[in-house]
């Protein structure tokens, strides 16, 4: 019996909300990319949603918390909120999404100052998820991506919507590490998209 009940608490541990990115040109088309080898790209977060508040509002709520808590433990996770884009997320996008779009010889992600084009990456939602062992939700993001040309001029529009690694068995209890395995699967899901549209 004990066995039992061991079993289901461990199945309630790893059951989370399925969901699947999904990716869409929303405008304009992706053709450009047949002619090029690589392109810029550049990351935001303006007017970004964290759950069901505004950035500002989750921070402020997180870093009060957490320093209750412990003193100086909000302002530790706040530095770390800020800094895991540059050194987490968007690295972790770019690696997987060069992974992919190069072994289908597509346009890589290379920042080259020569590019014709820049991919402008706003994430405007995300969902941090939460591990406490039995129960755990995933991180999600969602992100707009718009190429543009030298001169800023609009020539597609896409989106990434629900953007989550689901199944860690246990390993994801960093907010850190759950985020940035979304902007891995992210980049992953954007090149494989792009290796069909670009033919």
């Amino acid at each position: 019996m004990k066995s039992i009940l061991l079993i289901a608490v461990m199945c309630c541990g790893i059951v989370t909300t399925s969901v699947s990115q999904k990716i869409k040109l929303v405008s304009g088309s992706l053709d450009f990319l047949k002619t090029e080898q690589s392109f810029n790209v550049r990351f935001t977060y303006e007017n970004m949603l964290v759950g069901k508040l505004s950035e500002e509002e989750y921070v402020k709520k997180k870093v009060e918390q957490s320093n209750e808590k412990e003193a100086g433990k909000g302002d530790a996770w706040h530095k770390a909120w800020i800094s895991d884009r540059e050194e987490r997320f968007q690295p972790k996008f770019i690696e997987l999404y060069n992974k992919y779009a190069s072994e289908k010889g597509k346009p890589v992600i290379d920042n080259n100052s020569d590019a014709e084009y820049t991919l402008l990456l706003n994430t405007y939602y995300t969902e941090p998820g939460f591990n406490v062992g039995v129960v755990r939700h995933s991180a999600e993001v969602s992100i707009k991506g718009v190429f543009v040309n030298k001169n800023q001029e609009n020539i597609a529009v896409v989106t990434i919507v629900k953007a989550s690694a689901k199944d860690f068995w246990g390993t994801d209890f960093e907010t850190g590490y759950r985020l940035q395995e979304t902007y891995a699967v992210a980049g992953r899901g954007l090149a494989k998209f792009i290796i069909k549209q670009v033919k």
